[in-house]
């Protein structure tokens, strides 16, 4: 039975595995098994050659890399260092690395060898010497030559036998990890998520789920995706083994789940219909799952049934949370004969915050509605952040003192909810997913469900045109299915169900939808395929 952790850092809870299980398997990739005890020497090695170097005053070090052993087990060794990591994904454009390179201030850069070939194109324009370490086999190349006014080490660094400085004391205040969301301006916003905030997180997520040293996980997210980080240490803190998929897998994982035997499964929900599509689910296909997790976008009820039929062994589980509230901070537990009958719009609740955790659903005046009654669905406690890097005027306007509770911080989510009378919540949409088409206010989320309901396919979302503007002229919609009804039987059913006003003009059928590196249907792609479909003059 796992034993309740009080408060440690990322590091120490994997020291502490890892001194209880230094021969068990802590991670599989690139068809290679490694253990705790291999993973804490690399840890180690690249922590010492870290604080070789004179950047002690800064709290930050960025980690470059995708589905890599050292990608993986640099994160451990920037967190042996004292450091918060921050997590550059090599498939991102330039641009955007460029500036989060930037707005984290780091000095210290550790690349893998499947970034180098990017970190180029990254590195035109950044301003400031860096201290880059490339630990893989080859190190750097013509990089160093290229751009000279940094520091490049190499493999080499991991080599040495030297004693390694001890590292700064790591208080629950420091940053555990720094993550960027999508800003409404173009930039993004850095989030500091302490180490406070990620060991309540990991506390209750390992007693609930009662994880060991016998449990398989699952790696699906990109480091980048705050969902990565149950996935690493939900693992680390239990001595089990993280299984990093292959990317070539990652949207078909059923053959890797049955080879591997895994125990605990956590993914957008998302990827349960596009298994579907591809005939990849059927019965009693995953016995060795005991726990399927699911969060990052609503989960259909339809999705949730075809899964927990598949994984008929298992406990679904669907979660909910932001990531200023750290990974997630909600989560339902599926029934397979309740649950169908209490979800809404076909999607299922977000259910009830963490123990030690807080929720409320509250009016524009930020004060609490009856329940049964819709509202902005705000967070406070332990594992909500203390806001934006560097950005008073943003954290000012989404932490927040309410009337009616002066006392605490509450995170706006901007999410719509309602909450039943036993408190259980469900996720109604965004409230700046609300628009105005000919005077009424729509919810973009009920027309995504009318378009599920009418074509068969989960693989349907609705979207307002023109996009990013504060007038719609109409909502359109796409439907990604291998057979689905043609577009006017589509708008038809939808007229069964909908006011004419919410029926879109026009549905669109495609072979997918586009999705952001972590797997989430990406609505606002979708706008701008739109906005040159129909037209970008009429903006």
């Amino acid at each position: 039975m796992a034993e309740t952790h009080k408060y440690q850092s990322l590091y120490e809870g994997f020291l502490r595995a890892a001194a209880e299980y230094p021969d068990n398997p802590a991670l599989w990739v690139d068809g290679e098994s490694h253990t705790y005890a291999g993973l804490k020497s690399y840890a180690e090695r690249l922590a010492r050659a870290i604080l070789a170097q004179e950047t002690r005053s800064v709290p930050l070090a960025a980690v470059m890399g995708y589905r890599s052993f050292s990608s993986y087990a640099s994160v451990l060794g920037v967190l042996a260092a004292g450091k918060g990591y921050v997590p550059l994904n090599p498939t991102f454009p330039p641009e955007r690395l460029r500036r989060m390179l930037t707005l984290s201030g780091v000095e210290v850069l550790v690349a893998s060898a499947e970034a180098l070939e990017l970190l180029g194109q990254v590195l035109e324009g950044v301003e400031g010497r860096l201290v880059i370490i490339c630990p893989d086999e080859g190190g750097p190349g013509d990089l160093a030559q290229r751009f000279p006014a940094h520091l490049w080490l190499g493999p080499e660094v991991l080599e040495t036998d030297a004693d390694t400085p001890a590292p700064p004391a790591v208080t629950p205040g420091a940053t555990a990890y720094l993550l960027f969301t999508s800003g409404s301006t173009g930039i993004p916003k850095g989030v500091a998520v302490s180490q406070g905030n990620v060991s309540a997180y990991l506390s209750y997520t390992i007693e609930r789920y009662q994880v060991g040293p016998q449990d398989r996980l699952s790696q699906t997210f990109d480091l980048t995706f705050d969902l990565s980080v149950h996935d690493l240490f939900v693992s680390w803190w239990s001595g089990a083994c993280l299984y990093a998929i292959p990317r070539r897998q990652l949207m078909g994982p059923g053959k890797f789940i049955r080879d591997h035997e895994l125990t605990m499964w956590f993914s957008v929900p998302s990827l349960i219909m596009l298994m579907a599509q591809m005939r990849m689910l059927k019965a009693s296909l995953f016995p060795s799952l005991r726990w399927s997790l699911f969060c990052g976008e609503p989960l259909p009820a339809k999705s949730a049934a075809l899964w927990q039929e598949a994984a008929n062994k298992s406990i679904l589980e669907n979660l909910y949370g932001p990531t200023e509230a750290t990974i997630a901070i909600s989560n339902y537990r599926w029934d397979r004969e309740a649950s169908p009958s209490v979800c809404r719009q076909g999607v299922v609740p977000i259910g009830q915050v963490f123990a030690g955790q807080r929720a409320a659903v509250v009016d524009r005046e930020l004060k609490q509605v009856p329940n049964g009654g819709q509202g902005e669905l705000v967070l406070a406690g332990s594992q909500v952040t203390g806001g934006y890097l560097n950005n008073p005027e943003k954290t000012a306007a989404q932490f927040v003192q309410r009337p009616d509770d002066p006392g605490a911080t509450w995170y706006r989510t901007g999410d719509l909810v309602e909450a039943d009378e036993n408190g259980c919540l469900y996720y109604m949409g965004r409230v700046d997913n609300q628009v105005q088409v000919r005077g009424y206010r729509v919810e973009l989320q009920e027309i995504d469900h009318a378009l599920r309901e009418a074509s068969g396919s989960d693989l349907a979302v609705s979207v307002a045109y023109p996009p990013d503007s504060a007038t719609v002229e109409a909502v359109y919609g796409f439907v990604a299915a291998l057979s689905a009804p043609p577009e006017d039987k589509i708008l038809a059913k939808c007229r069964v169900s909908l006011p004419d006003y919410m029926v879109p003009e026009r549905v669109f059928l495609v072979d997918s939808l586009p999705r952001n590196v972590n797997g989430k249907i990406d609505r606002k792609a979708l706008g701008l395929k739109l906005k040159e479909m129909i037209g970008g003059s009429k903006s």
